[in-house]
């Protein structure tokens, strides 16, 4: 089962599409292979995604409509370079974009604006009314039945203060629909991750190694559709902003039989960003009315909105175990096992914020609620196996699995994790050079799909089923 050094480094090299399409927003997988070659080492990549994540409008939505694919194409650079200094000591720089997304609707859904947009559906507004009919029989002592509350509900929809509320919610519609200016739901969210690693082999077995990560953070969000409610022609614009954070590890590897493995802690990182935010609701001019008619104070909203305040963003931390070794002469099989702690991972813009605290007590969040969170950690393996066919030319099949983050899940997202099989090759024209490419095919998770509103409950918009995606990779290799 003995390998050279280089037969085995080329063999794993052909693996330019791991994780391209993930749980919540994990992009790049955060490989740490490149600064386990021996020697001297550089590297280049390009992974595209192509998906196709097609639905129809469920759970709360009056209607059935169709949903047409919402998933952008979308591509990513990596690049690595590794230096042995001396014969104990090695560094390393490594980037990646290990976080992303990109998603628009179209078409004719919730999640589209248009002329018949209500600011509240018609279930939140028999919510509304049930919920003020069963309190004004609790205020006067009568036990709710089915007869008293359609009685209660009758006078509440009778009321004056409701006709009002009802006046201008039907005003707010025809004027949502002409004020959005952009009327699709979409998200563009884009990270750069720079992880300079210093490394210290005490033996030819061990190797320990840390460093600082430096990170940016970017994107732009659009709600658009009567899905988002009040939300409806919300936007966001994220500034640029950097954060620092840090990695660590450890290695053991037995060269003669190409056995290797690691384990890698990488922190969260804290992004404290501007928001520039935008809500077309907020320059309707029948808005007090409509507050006042929800019971809310129009003057407590406006005095929170009056200005922009900085977010705080922290990406998630994470492990990366790998694990390779050979198995008879010119092979080896290899697993990656990856965890990202996206439970504890939310985005709440400022104003954003602001507007869920004083309606979220209206649907049963009096805390307000979050643009973007998640309810479970992503779990996902990669394993297969890698053979060098000649001194030229070696390949790889493999096998993947992810867990998704939560279901229901985000609408800016609609996917529960994938099943996935792919396949590499590789070129090394020289005994010091590769170049290699590969392709995988996903089998996306079905999911649920639901607003920040509805976050944390099992309330949900639309369903998201029988989707795929397919990625392709190409990467270049030196030895020096």
């Amino acid at each position: 089962m003995k390998l050279k050094h280089l037969s085995t480094a080329m063999i794993l090299a052909t693996l330019p599409a791991t994780g391209v399409f993930a749980a919540a927003l994990d992009r790049s997988g955060q490989s740490m292979s490149a600064f386990f070659q021996p020697g001297n080492y550089f590297e280049a990549g390009l992974s595209v995604l192509d998906p196709t994540v097609e639905g129809q409008e469920a759970g709360d939505t009056a209607t059935q409509r169709k949903i047409g694919d919402m998933g952008d194409d979308y591509m990513f650079p990596s690049a690595a370079l590794k230096l042995q200094l001396t014969d104990k000591i090695s560094f390393g720089l490594l980037y990646d974009q290990p976080f992303g997304a990109d998603a628009k609707y179209s078409g004719d859904n919730v999640f589209v604006a248009n002329s018949n947009d209500g600011v509240l559906s018609a279930k939140s507004i028999d919510g509304i009314v049930t919920q003020r009919a069963i309190q004004a029989l609790e205020a006067n002592n009568i036990p709710v039945t089915e007869q008293s509350l359609a009685a209660a509900k009758a006078q509440v929809q009778g009321s004056a203060q409701f006709q009002q509320l009802a006046g201008a919610l039907n005003a707010a519609k025809s004027y949502l629909g002409s004020s959005t200016g952009s009327n699709n739901t979409q998200v563009e969210v884009d990270t750069q991750n720079l992880s300079l690693v210093f490394g210290y082999q005490p033996t030819k077995n061990f190797n320990f190694y840390a460093g600082p990560a430096i990170q940016t953070i970017k994107g732009n969000v659009s709600l658009r559709g009567e899905a988002y409610s009040v939300y409806n022609g919300y936007d966001a614009k994220i500034k640029e902003t950097t954060g620092v954070g840090w990695l660590a590890g450890a290695a053991y590897q037995i060269p003669e039989i190409a056995l290797k493995a690691s384990l890698t802690y990488r922190s969260e990182i804290d992004h404290d960003v501007k928001a520039q935010e935008d809500l077309s609701l907020l320059a309707f001019p029948a808005l007090p009315a409509v507050l006042a008619g929800l019971g809310l104070d129009p003057n407590q909203l406006a005095a929170g909105l009056a200005q922009d305040k900085k977010t705080k963003i922290t990406t998630p931390q994470s492990v990366n175990l790998d694990f390779q070794t050979g198995i008879m002469a010119n092979t080896v099989a290899f697993a990656n096992v990856r965890w990202v702690n996206w439970k504890d991972f939310s985005i709440q813009p400022y104003k954003f914020g602001v507007l869920s605290k004083q309606v979220g007590g209206l649907i049963g969040r009096p805390n307000g609620f979050n643009l973007v969170e998640y309810s479970d950690d992503q779990w996902s393996v990669n394993a297969g196996v890698g053979r060098k066919l000649n001194e030229q030319w070696a390949g790889n099949v493999s096998v993947g699995w992810d867990s998704g983050a939560g279901n229901p899940v985000t609408t800016l997202g609609p996917t529960e994790g994938y099943w996935n099989v792919g396949v590499g090759v590789q070129y090394s024209p020289t005994p010091a050079t590769f170049i290699a490419g590969g392709v995988k095919y996903f089998w996306l998770g079905d999911a649920k799909a639901q607003t920040g509103a509805q976050a944390g409950s099992n309330q949900y918009v639309a369903n998201f089923e029988d989707n795929n995606a397919i990625a392709y990779g190409l990467k270049l290799g030196y030895r020096f």
